[in-house]
């Protein structure tokens, strides 16, 4: 697997949600049954993070760090949504959006994880099979 690639891939993923959030985090709210000025106001932060997550990996989508700082990112959206889960009154919309991040925090665990085995220098790599 090209874990490179895939890294490059989540940093273009990143910039557009980042923008989304950024963007219209009113929308997103209302969205998601929680539509307060305190939810609108972690939705562009968590929308800042993301651009920051984004533009790392394309700076550098083989650095295996780039890609855990999206996984820490996740958990703390995962930790949101829950607590929003609690609060809204459009559970099936929250509920799909934990499913999705916890999709995307899989995938970028996985990317991460193999980019830690590729980068390892030759003499800690575990002998092929």
């Amino acid at each position: 697997m090209d874990y490179k690639k895939l890294g490059l891939g989540l940093g273009f993923f990143s910039i557009g949600l980042g923008l989304l959030e950024v963007a219209a985090p009113g929308r997103l709210a209302r969205w998601l049954g929680v539509d307060s000025g305190m939810a609108k106001t972690v939705i562009g932060l968590f929308g800042a993070r993301e651009l920051l997550a984004g533009g790392m990996l394309l700076r550098g989508p083989a650095v295996s760090t780039n890609a855990w700082n999206r996984v820490v990112g996740d958990g703390m959206d995962l930790l949101a949504l829950g607590l929003a889960f609690t609060r809204s009154n459009r559970k099936a919309a929250v509920a799909g959006s934990l499913g999705f991040v916890a999709g995307a925090t899989l995938l970028d665990a996985l990317t991460a994880h193999g980019l830690d085995l590729k980068n390892r220098p030759r003499h800690e790599r575990a002998p092929a099979m």
